[in-house]
């Protein structure tokens, strides 16, 4: 890559929110991936607009990372640019109405919500991703998703046009939504609860983690679930009942505690993740001649 998509990245943001040759295993919940060539920190929408810019006009590739929390980042690392959303991280309240930036974690909108005394976000407490991630995807646990409290998000387009995208247009559905299907890059987001009973909201949020934390490997570096569920079945009983919990491959694991996640118990490498992923899809296949398919994002070179 030349270096002047660099230099212009670096007079639009300034040094501090650009760095070169960054370790992606420092900002992935897998803690592993090779380098970004560039990796930057927008602090506003009207600078990841001008990334976005930059990047489009110079044909440089682009990543868009939130908080890195179901993604594997191959070994080779990351050509081009990883613009990070976690700089775009306001959040302000009105009444039961939430503005917040794309990189607030799912976590820090729950407690800010718990704060205010709002309640509908509880659900969100234990999901590990960004409130844009969480919308680009629908995320959701224990019966709630973010289509429950949307109200509307400001995007940057494919034609680098700032837009703003209703309830309606954004046509969720089970984990996918219009900004993922047009490939739009979610800025901020506007979220509505309900006026709630702060002890009751809190005493909900600490049941649903508390089960998080019975269930999954909370305390390992993972990717979360790392297949889909399978019609009529469940990817973690599959790979428990085929004898595979704990199995591993170089520093990659099958988590002794939930049989869907893959850990990174030390040092593992994308290429260990990726040899079980293998293992397990083949070895399920076999026994009980179904398919598993991955849910997590794959990003970078092999």
């Amino acid at each position: 890559m030349a270096i002047s998509y660099q230099l212009l990245v670096i007079n639009k943001l300034g040094k501090h929110n650009v760095l070169l040759n960054e370790p992606m295993s420092k900002h992935t919940s897998f803690k592993i991936g090779g380098i970004a060539d560039v990796f930057v920190m927008p602090q506003s929408t009207e600078q990841l607009r001008d990334v976005l810019d930059i990047c489009r006009k110079n044909d440089v590739p682009y990543f868009v990372l939130g908080n890195g929390s179901n993604l594997l980042v191959c070994d080779g690392g990351i050509r081009g640019v990883v613009i990070s959303l976690l700089g775009l991280n306001d959040v302000s309240v009105s009444g039961e109405v939430i503005h917040c930036g794309a990189g607030v974690s799912m976590k820090e909108v729950a407690e800010f919500a718990l704060e205010h005394c709002i309640a509908g976000l509880e659900f969100a407490h234990g999901i590990p991703g960004s409130v844009g991630g969480g919308v680009f995807m629908n995320a959701g646990a224990y019966e709630g998703e973010m289509s429950q409290v949307f109200v509307s998000a400001k995007c940057i387009d494919q034609n680098n046009q700032i837009i703003e995208v209703s309830f309606d247009d954004m046509d969720f559905s089970y984990r996918k939504s219009f900004a993922q299907k047009e490939g739009l890059v979610i800025a901020s987001v506007i979220l509505k609860g309900s006026k709630g009973n702060k002890e009751e909201i809190a005493d909900k949020m600490a049941e649903l983690l508390k089960k998080r934390e019975e269930k999954q490997p909370l305390e390992m570096p993972s990717a979360g679930s790392i297949f889909k569920r399978p019609e009529g079945n469940f990817a973690g009983k599959l790979i428990s009942d085929a004898g595979l919990r704990g199995f591993s491959i170089g520093g990659a694991q099958v988590s002794e505690k939930h049989c869907g996640f893959i850990i990174n118990k030390g040092n593992a490498t994308a290429a260990d993740v990726f040899a079980l992923i293998g293992h397990i899809q083949q070895t399920i296949k076999e026994k009980f001649g179904m398919a598993l398919e991955t849910e997590i994002k794959v990003a970078g070179d092999e």
